[in-house]
């Protein structure tokens, strides 16, 4: 009996490849760290049983009907608003993502950006390496920003937002939150206040962003939001780049609306080299790389196999996104 097929979009630890090289025929896009263009994924999806993609390939519904034999999209992240999820289940294909793996990994990375902006790191590091650093030390030389004993506001209170609320404690900072559902398990214990999105946002020092993308997160942080803002306050973003106005941010850095700012994740990936943000000092810019870690990102690939791998030897994947779909194609295990 012949193996199922498997593409992977993207280049895999060693580790992950394993486990799915033990149950199908692999083949993987040899594009090293490049995604693998749109025609290629539409060609190979037509002839195999799994597709394991990243947040970056958009599979839509042309992907997801020519995927003829597909049974699940295992998506090598937390998010998954790359998938068609409605197409998906209307084709009886499963849908799979990686949850908890990367949440304390990017709770340490947007407390790293916190204080990279704050305390002008990356600013003073391109100084020294222009050769700027030409007097000897001064008390006025790249002035920046307390962190301990300031308010830290969270948008988005889920796992990451917790973790990061729980970070904050070792600067003894006043942490207050908002999020669409009160968390009121998690105020004593984390020692955060609840709070009106504007409320948040005019009170704290550092706003942090952890909220998934959705139709009512879509430029949550526009120019209202920022207006609310101290003009002391930074913003920090490791969720998704839409969530803020990229235009409407990049005016309130100019013009001093607000501090400064620092963003993992953007509007359009990769940032636009001709993008305005690239011109300003009082933004801290990295691509994309919270969750990159050795051990999250390894750890991340085998539980995307592993999600592959038991939906076609028909068992119930242990990150299931589309619950619906066990009612229009039924696993052995069922």
């Amino acid at each position: 009996m012949s193996k199922p097929k498997v593409y992977v979009t993207r280049q895999l630890f060693d580790e992950a490849l394993g486990i799915l090289e033990r149950h199908a025929e692999v083949e993987v896009f040899d594009g090293v760290d490049n995604p693998a263009p749109r025609d290629l994924i539409l060609s190979k999806v037509r002839e195999v049983d799994g597709l394991l993609c990243l947040l970056t390939d958009k599979i839509d519904s042309e992907v997801i009907e020519a995927g003829r034999n597909l049974k699940v999209i295992s998506n090598y992240a937390v998010g998954f608003n790359n998938i068609d999820v409605e197409a998906a289940t209307r084709h009886g294909i499963y849908v799979t993502n990686t949850p908890g793996i990367l949440t304390e990994t990017t709770a340490d990375c947007a407390w790293a950006l916190l204080l990279a902006i704050a305390r002008r790191i990356a600013e003073a590091d391109r100084s020294i390496r222009a050769g700027k650093w030409v007097h000897a030390w001064g008390p006025r030389m790249f002035l920046g920003s307390d962190v301990h004993g300031k308010t830290l506001g969270i948008v988005g209170l889920g796992r990451i937002g917790s973790a990061v609320a729980k970070r904050a404690k070792g600067f003894d900072m006043n942490v207050i939150y908002y999020d669409v559902r009160r968390r009121e398990d998690l105020e004593e214990k984390l020692g955060i206040t609840f709070k009106s999105l504007e409320e948040v946002l005019s009170e704290a020092d550092f706003v942090t962003v952890h909220v998934p993308l959705t139709k009512g997160t879509y430029h949550m942080i526009g120019r209202r939001e920022l207006s609310m803002m101290k003009k002391s306050a930074y913003l920090i973003n490791t969720s998704r780049g839409p969530v803020i106005d990229e235009a409407e941010l990049y005016s309130a850095l100019k013009e001093g609306v607000i501090a400064g700012a620092a963003l993992d994740v953007f509007e359009q990936e990769p940032l636009d080299p001709n993008s305005p943000l690239l011109e300003l000092e009082n933004v801290v810019l990295t691509p994309h790389i919270a969750s990159a870690s050795v051990e999250t990102r390894t750890k991340m690939a085998v539980v995307a196999a592993t999600n592959l791998v038991s939906v076609l030897r028909g068992e119930e994947p242990p990150n299931l996104v589309n619950p619906e779909v066990k009612k229009i194609r039924p696993l052995r295990s069922q």
